[in-house]
């Protein structure tokens, strides 16, 4: 990983573009980036490829601020982009407000150096010179941000090696946790490039392990490789994997299409939900290996969801989320109370079904491909933290859908689409099955009320906050199970069921 200045060739026209597009990979709020070089050396090249990038619009009209010095675009992101070639003079830049531009999204400038030192301290500046018949890019800067840029062309790197060197990069989105996921296209065929590097171990929680290690988080792609080759023999759509770099957290992965669970207007479509039930159906009537081999012979050992997890996940309630909405943190003698309830509940868990649990599956992982039948119809894309458990964890997460609002009749029929698929293949306990079905439910989302509240107040990502009131809603509607009445009791006596905290 380069953590210095260093300078890439650019052969020809086509891939100054690809580095605006690299480049558009790299960049987040905050960052300034100067474009320095002679005219005609290739710096507005590189911006309209970088804003048409960002836009994810080829045909992005990105006049040149020569005259206007800056020109906004309201993105993803948002964009500031600035020619300072005709600044009458240095002090001007002050009136710009470039400071305020940065605290609000990208700013990128053209011939910084007419602002005479004015400007903040750059995140990057790429130079642009004439080499030949290309172009050299000499690419300085802060190191976190030559570290962002220095993966992305390593991407870009990837995916000349899988013959895919003249591709399109967009960003298509990054999720809760450290995967960031791309489409890329080429020759009118799109693939999905999913980009999930190891990272270092966080502090020791207990028994000298982190977080990630006691919840039995995935910690390389090798778990998605094996999971997702163990699916595809089984019948079920999960995506090829075109070419992978395991060492690097690097995929190249089968498009499976880009359908939802939701009609025009937003509401869930109740029949798209019962086909999931009915496919959790199809993948607990299966056994399951603890170890699978993948087709390049390397084991992975699918972790048992086991009470170490299940605890490490509902403290989180007591971790963030209950100092989130009292204001104060959580006293050790009231943490202890709320886990003995939830080791009394967990307790009921020791006869319930056992079988493959994917962990995420909701409508965000799970592609609905409306020209498709059967098990063919649903593309599964998030398993790579999948473990042995309780099978009712994963009907929970589809019924009780964390991003959707799910209404109790539309998550009764999704139950019963599920249970009418199991009765019909024999041997199926549906009161225990009800039973650890409303206690999974109940232990999802304490995790997920805590999770939300440490993506904003940890990770700086407010927008999750907008979920809690239906994650409270889906908990307190699993806590009315008799199973949960240890939990409920504590929840009720710390307030957790007001109306003023719900």
């Amino acid at each position: 990983m380069r953590d210095g200045p260093f300078d890439i060739g650019l052969a020809d026209e086509a891939a100054t573009r690809r580095l605006g597009e690299d480049l558009a990979l790299a960049l987040k709020p905050g960052d300034l980036v100067c474009l320095e070089g002679d005219l005609g050396a290739g710096k507005t090249t590189l911006a309209r490829a970088f804003l048409r990038a960002m836009a994810d619009d080829p045909d992005l009209e990105v006049p040149s601020p020569t005259f206007t010095l800056v020109q906004t675009y309201d993105l993803r992101v948002p964009v500031h982009h600035l020619d300072l070639y005709r600044l009458g003079a240095a002090d001007e830049i002050d009136e710009l407000g470039v400071e305020e531009m940065i605290a609000s999204g990208i700013v990128l400038v053209e011939w910084p150096e007419r602002a005479a030192g004015r400007l903040p301290p750059a995140a990057l500046t790429i130079r642009l010179d004439q080499d030949g018949d290309g172009r050299r890019a000499r690419i300085s800067g802060a190191a976190p941000a030559l570290k962002r840029l220095d993966r992305s062309l390593a991407i870009r790197g990837f995916l000349a090696g899988a013959g895919w060197s003249h591709s399109t990069r967009r960003f298509m989105f990054g999720d809760a946790s450290t995967r960031a996921y791309e489409t890329v296209e080429q020759g009118g065929e799109r693939r999905i490039l999913m980009n999930a590097p190891r990272q270092p171990d966080g502090p020791v929680i207990r028994d000298g392990k982190p977080y990630s290690q006691i919840a039995h988080l995935a910690e390389d792609v090798l778990p998605f490789v094996a999971i997702g080759e163990a699916l595809k023999t089984a019948g079920f759509a999960a995506p090829s994997i075109h070419a992978a770099d395991i060492e690097a957290g690097l995929l190249l992965l089968e498009h499976l299409g880009s359908g939802n669970f939701l009609a025009n207007d937003g509401s869930p479509v109740a029949e798209r939900y019962a086909e999931a039930g009915r496919l959790l159906a199809a993948l607990h009537g299966k056994s399951w290996p603890e170890t699978i081999t993948t087709s390049q012979g390397v084991a992975h050992h699918v972790p048992a969801y086991d009470r170490g997890a299940m605890t490490i996940e509902v403290e989180l309630l007591t971790d963030w989320y209950m100092p989130y909405v009292t204001g104060s943190p959580v006293s050790a003698e009231v943490k202890a109370a709320y886990v003995a309830a939830w080791n009394t509940v967990f307790d009921r868990l020791e006869s319930a079904e056992k079988s493959l649990v994917l962990r995420d599956y909701h409508s965000p992982n799970i592609v609905w491909r409306d020209d498709r039948q059967g098990l063919d119809r649903l593309g599964l894309v998030d398993f790579q933290d999948a473990m042995i458990g309780p099978a009712a964890y994963d009907l929970a997460s589809l019924a009780m859908d964390a991003r959707v609002t799910i209404p109790p009749e539309m998550e009764r029929a999704t139950i019963e689409a599920y249970a009418s698929a199991r009765a019909a293949a024999g041997g199926f306990d549906r009161a225990g099955f009800d039973e650890a079905y409303a206690i999974m439910a109940a232990q999802r989302n304490a995790k997920i009320l805590g999770i939300f509240v440490r993506l904003d107040r940890r990770d700086g990502k407010p927008v999750y906050l907008k979920h809690l009131p239906r994650i409270r809603a889906y908990f307190a509607r699993a806590l009315v199970h008799p199973a949960l009445e240890p939990v409920a009791a504590f929840c009720q006596s710390a307030g957790l069921l007001d109306d003023t905290l719900s």
